[in-house]
């Protein structure tokens, strides 16, 4: 049963034109990925504009507890690295990049460090690093789950060499061997074998930011092969990109409400997923293009159904999917089957708080189908899932009466989505 208090009322808006400028925060991608460099480097690092969620604080004190030092203000990190040391108890909430980045790290440390966390992160797949670490010679006490909770026993190095993983589950699971490769021994050669990799841009990302702190990197794409060579990392400064999967309920509301929306700063060049809103809002009736100010979408006259292949970015598709709801045609949002090993089953969750509310959506093993139909009020359950609740939000823009459940659970990636939504909608 849902309490009341946990109920949080989508404002309605309607057809009302907006014409508003927005600051999203950091990325958490790129965010957390800086933070597990930074770690191994040889020098300090100035992590400017970093994200402040529940996702990049769970990173920063699973850092905090093997040694690392994070100092500074909301605006500014400094990352001091140190030898990692245990025994240490680490957290990883229900936080993808966490409980995948930080146990190949933990590795390096010496000690035993603990991995623990939400009850979801022990369905959340893990098992291919598991897998990985202990080819490698590395000893983690699983109970033969291959997931959470679990021990790394570690002594202080990594070999490295060559091995095989199968990725096809998550990126996630490459891009945590690929960032601390350069701390292994003889570095990695990681060969992936399984169906197609999802959500590539993020590998992209893990590749680019290896090169940013110095890492040596070769890519094969025709064999699905990487190569990193051991060195030393230097220390950076960098400033955090604006996350852009974020910015997708955001610029949603000129599609939804019409008029404008100006995210700032959207970079001109960025490995993240999220930068093919361009082009996939430009196919649902948007218009976008670049000003000084950053990145403008102008809305159309309604919202087009698209039928796209979401495989490399997945994460975009509940957004999308709330304005496929909303659409003047049907959509068809495929190669998206990896979504069910998400936060919740986004797929199954989608289907089921859309239909709540009078839509029409069919649920295949790896795409979504969505009629467009006239939705009504009611209560849109997030599933401790954020994605979850912005869609829910997206959606109440034009649907009265919305109630989106526990809508803090948005503070895994947005330090106070209901505030920011407010204040551009209200």
């Amino acid at each position: 049963m849902t309490d009341a208090h946990d109920l949080w009322p989508a404002p309605f808006r309607g057809r009302k034109p907006v014409s508003s400028h927005v600051t999203i925060p950091g990325s958490k991608s790129v965010t957390n990925r800086a933070l597990i460099l930074a770690s191994q480097a040889i020098s300090p690092s100035i992590v400017r504009r970093p994200l402040i969620s529940r996702d990049s604080e769970l990173m920063s004190a699973g850092l905090q507890a093997m040694g690392i030092s994070i100092t500074g203000s909301e605006s500014a990190w400094t990352v001091t690295p140190s030898p990692l040391t245990g025994p240490a108890h680490i957290d990883v909430g229900n936080a993808g990049t966490v409980m995948r980045f930080l146990p190949p790290l933990a590795a390096l440390a010496q000690g035993d460090i603990a991995f623990d966390g939400d009850p979801r992160s022990y369905e959340r797949p893990l098992g291919p690093v598991i897998k990985a670490l202990e080819e490698l010679g590395i000893e983690v006490e699983h109970d033969e789950r291959y997931s959470l909770p679990l021990v790394i026993k570690a002594h202080g190095s990594i070999p490295g060499g060559e091995l095989t993983i199968d990725a096809s589950a998550s990126s996630q699971f490459l891009s945590a061997l690929l960032l601390v490769a350069p701390s292994m021994k003889n570095g990695i050669t990681a060969r992936h074998r399984g169906a197609s990799l999802p959500s590539m841009p993020h590998i992209d990302m893990t590749v680019q930011m290896l090169q940013d702190f110095g890492a040596t990197v070769y890519v094969d794409k025709d064999t699905d092969t990487w190569r990193v060579e051991p060195g030393q990392l230097q220390g950076q400064d960098l400033v955090i990109e604006p996350d852009l999967s974020n910015a997708s309920p955001f610029l949603s509301i000129a599609m939804v409400c019409g008029g404008s929306i100006t995210i700032a700063d959207w970079p001109k060049k960025t490995t993240q997923p999220g930068d093919q809103l361009r082009e996939i809002f430009t196919q649902m009736g948007a218009r976008v293009e670049f000003s000084e100010e950053g990145l403008t979408l102008t809305g159309g006259e309604s919202i087009h159904g698209i039928d796209i292949d979401l495989h490399d970015v997945g994460e975009l598709t509940p957004s999308i999917a709330a304005l496929a709801a909303l659409a003047d045609s049907p959509s068809h949002l495929r190669g998206i089957g990896h979504l069910r090993l998400h936060e919740t089953d986004r797929l199954a969750a989608l289907t089921r708080e859309i239909n709540a509310l009078g839509g029409s959506v069919t649920e295949e093993e790896t795409a979504l189908h969505i009629n467009p139909a006239p939705l009504h009020e009611g209560i849109f359950h997030t599933y401790e899932d954020h994605r979850l609740a912005t869609a829910g939000a997206v959606i109440g823009l034009v649907v009265p009466d919305i109630l989106i459940e526990n809508v803090a659970t948005t503070r895994k990636t947005l330090t106070d989505f209901p505030g920011l939504w407010n204040s551009l909608v209200l």
